[in-house]
């Protein structure tokens, strides 16, 4: 199949930073690619002021961004790489802290606004010849058939292709149309986000503190600045969002007292709902899920992107196995096994992060948590099994997180 005409070997629907990742990750490996977005991204501009939305990238996910070309431009406009994440339980002295020396990390992380993700990764899309954008667009319909499948763009385009991703996001009207079912946990919980300053300047540290209700976390931008997250009750969360600027930081300043560092001025607020959902199944005949269109998870472990770029890299790795053996790219078995090896891994994640939270909410099991952080402060064992895995490199995690190259996959396959 060849770009020009309306055949592909993968089509996929959202060019988020799941969706733009896979994309330019199967053009680097020779398979003809049509994405196909509704919005054209916004122009990142460096010199501007940071987005609210941020991302904690993990040392995996970077590797797989990397070879997906959008890497070295991400580090060259702005992100801020952090070394130690200190975590505690409000009112009860000490926590737990983890250096990324002490677990043979170079960083346990990197905090990267989602826009630049996203525009780094176009920018790698518009240098690949083998992918074609077509955006604005938006699918109309779609026929998920035998020997392959017929999507209709709402122009009348019409487009074929052997494998449909979709990575159209939380409320996927893709999986909608397949008839997917989803569990669903509503947390009743809003995630307030602003960018704070503060004295003395974050010192590069990712700084969380559960509190009754839900945690406060502090991560550390390039200017020494923070991106807040504020995880509080839904009507809790309207009412600090109506605050204005001044009863709003008090709130925070206490919230946050005797923490890592103090803030003294906040930026623009939003919130945003927060929810878990788990698809019953990833795949349904040539149509596979990726990232929030498959599972979304509670964003206290920093986790989410961080999955749907597993996801993508797992697929790849999965994609370049079919084609060196020379089936076809839906061949059930196959992506049978991805759906296994990925849900497993997004359930494990998915179900920790909410067990985590559900014992980190209710105000009478402070203690309790506090004991827990104590041990896990002093198990080696427990402390390097959490940063492995969220890191992204842990033994089950694709082969490109672990560190190995497109080169390395093209010449295994």
């Amino acid at each position: 199949m060849s770009v020009g005409s309306s055949a592909y070997d993968v089509a996929v629907v959202g060019g988020g930073m799941v969706g733009a990742a896979v994309a330019s990750l199967l053009g680097r490996c020779g398979f003809s690619v049509a994405v196909i977005e509704a919005r054209e991204p916004a122009v990142f501009d460096p010199a501007g002021e940071v987005g609210l939305r941020v991302s904690a990238i993990s040392p995996g996910s970077a590797r797989v961004l990397e070879q997906a070309g959008a890497w070295p431009a991400i580090e060259r406009q702005r992100c801020c790489p952090y070394r130690s994440m200190q975590v505690e339980e409000a009112g009860h002295p000490g926590g737990v802290e983890f250096e990324a020396g002490s677990f043979g990390l170079e960083r346990l992380g990197t905090i990267v606004e989602n826009e630049l993700i996203q525009a780094s990764l176009w920018s790698a899309l518009q240098a690949n010849p083998l992918v074609e954008r077509f955006c604005p667009a938006r699918v109309a319909s779609f026929d998920n058939g035998t020997d392959g499948v017929s999507v209709t763009l709402e122009g009348g385009q019409r487009l074929k292709t052997a494998l449909l991703l979709a990575a159209d996001g939380a409320a996927s009207p893709l999986r909608r149309q397949l008839g997917i079912r989803q569990d669903v946990w509503d947390y009743n919980q809003q995630g307030l986000v602003a960018v704070v300053e503060t004295e003395p300047d974050n010192p590069g540290v990712a700084w969380q503190r559960f509190m009754p209700g839900g945690p406060l976390a502090f991560l550390p931008l390039r200017d020494g600045r923070s991106s807040m997250v504020w995880t509080r009750p839904a009507r809790e969360a309207q009412a600090l969002l109506a605050e204005d600027d001044d009863t709003f930081l008090k709130d925070l300043q206490d919230a946050s007292r005797d923490g890592m560092v103090r803030p003294v001025s906040i930026g623009p607020r939003a919130a945003f709902p927060l929810a878990m959902r788990l698809s019953e199944y990833y795949v349904s005949g040539r149509v596979v899920l990726l990232g929030d269109a498959a599972h979304v998870v509670h964003p206290l472990a920093g986790q989410g992107v961080n999955i749907g770029l597993a996801d993508a890299a797992a697929l790849v790795e999965t994609l370049l196995q079919s084609r060196a053996a020379g089936v076809d790219l839906a061949e059930p078995g196959r992506l049978a096994h991805w759906q296994r090896w990925r849900r497993s891994e997004s359930e494990l994640m998915a179900g920790g992060t909410h067990g985590i939270r559900t014992l980190f909410t209710p105000p009478a099991l402070g203690a309790l948590r506090a004991f827990g952080l104590r041990l896990v402060g002093k198990s080696w064992l427990a402390r390097d099994f959490f940063i492995h895995r969220a890191a992204g490199m842990s033994r089950n995690a694709p082969r490109l997180a672990r560190g190995e190259t497109l080169k390395d996959l093209l010449r295994a396959s």
